[in-house]
């Protein structure tokens, strides 16, 4: 056997309940569950903290902060993903899906740069056995950008993508439908004078207009024909929900109102919201509350975005905050983000599933992360 752990005197977060018991993970997946505690020879003593399926993560540009630092500066990418990697496993997630966007408009960011040095990283890193977690890719494809498809193309059939998600930041619609919330990112984050933004959000519709409709279809056209996850990205209007069904999608990620939000759970969609939304009582951006969201009985799931501590957060916020009991709570942030990419094996504690598990005990009310486990293997 490569690994047998045997953990006991633990409150086990199950899929419908929690139980005060033991489990073992034998190989890297779970083999038993039980009420009550262990005496069997090598159990180790939760002390009564409560054992979770780890987090599964679909959407964070944690990494970008890592390679990018600063505006312009740029960091060796094996360094980036060591302290990305670490960061994400004290946080509790076990499987992540790192965001990894393609196409710039304005042509000075991370994201106008050929990334595909990423993949070379992370599948040394795994040979080697240095990974805390398991990582996948989400691409997030810029549809305006007229270099989008160029710089996707490195990722295009790597057996780590998972997802695809189709994103149009032009201001003035979806996240950007409130242009002073917008100067307000975009002077902020990338420096732009006024002039700057004056002039980009002029010559933003014609660029919308050449390259985004091609780009859509494209994409999806990809993904379908690859069974890959499909995802799109601030649906506002019934109009875009009704678009995304349509282009194959079963994700709907960040709707902006209640509206899309209501429209695309309706219709079948997995609806992803931000856990920084949830602890900040609501959107950066202007838009919908995460939490108006799970208190209509529309969110389906949470992404830590740019706050990786934010998922596991987030998750007690919902219990207390939205009436959600807590496995329904952990369902938000692991078994349903899971099952929406295509990963039926993990995001629960059952028999047969990864042995994805944490440790988690309750300081002052929040949660904080103790001890990680993945397939069984203590990674932090």
């Amino acid at each position: 056997m490569k690994n047998d752990l045997l953990l006991t005197n633990a409150q086990l977060v199950l899929g419908k309940e929690v139980i005060v018991g033991h489990l073992r993970v034998q190989d890297g997946v779970i083999t038993e569950i039980g009420q009550g505690g262990s005496a069997a020879a090598g159990a180790i003593d939760m002390g009564g903290d409560f054992v979770l399926p780890g987090l599964v993560e679909v959407h964070t540009d944690n990494l970008e902060r890592h390679v990018m630092p600063r505006p312009k500066v740029f960091f060796p990418m094996l360094g980036a993903v060591q302290a990305h990697d670490a960061e994400i496993a004290s946080a509790g997630i076990t499987t992540v899906l790192d965001a990894i966007g393609v196409g710039d408009p304005y042509g000075d960011g991370f994201r106008a740069r050929d990334q595909s040095a990423l993949l070379n990283v992370l599948d040394q890193m795994q040979a080697a056995g240095v990974l805390k977690a398991d990582h996948l890719i989400h691409v997030r494809c810029e549809l305006p950008a007229p270099n989008a498809r160029e710089l996707f193309e490195p990722f295009a059939r790597h057996p780590r993508l998972r997802l695809i998600s189709l994103m149009d930041h032009t201001p003035g619609q979806r996240q950007w439908t409130n242009l002073a919330h917008a100067k307000t990112y975009y002077t902020g984050k990338k420096g732009w004078s006024d002039a700057v933004w004056d002039r980009e959000v002029s010559i933003a519709p014609q660029r919308q207009a050449e390259h985004a409709e091609p780009n859509r279809a494209w994409f999806a056209d990809f993904a379908r024909t690859h069974s890959v996850a499909l995802a799109t990205h601030d649906d506002t209007t019934l109009a875009h929900v009704d678009e995304a069904l349509g282009l194959g999608a079963g994700m709907s990620e960040f709707p902006t109102t209640l509206a899309a939000a209501q429209h695309a759970h309706g219709l079948g969609l997995c609806t992803v919201a931000g856990a920084p939304n949830v602890l900040r009582g609501g959107s950066h951006s202007g838009n919908v509350s995460a939490l108006d969201l799970a208190r209509a009985g529309v969110l389906d799931a949470l992404s830590s975005d740019y706050v990786p501590s934010s998922l596991l957060q987030s998750a007690w916020l919902l219990r207390r905050d939205a009436g959600f009991s807590l496995p329904e709570a952990l369902a938000v942030v692991s078994r349903r983000p899971a099952l929406a990419c295509g990963l039926s094996d993990r995001g629960e504690i059952g028999l047969g599933l990864r042995g994805d598990l944490l440790r988690v005990r309750e300081v002052a009310g929040q949660p904080v992360v103790c001890e990680v486990f993945v397939q069984g293997r203590r990674v932090a």
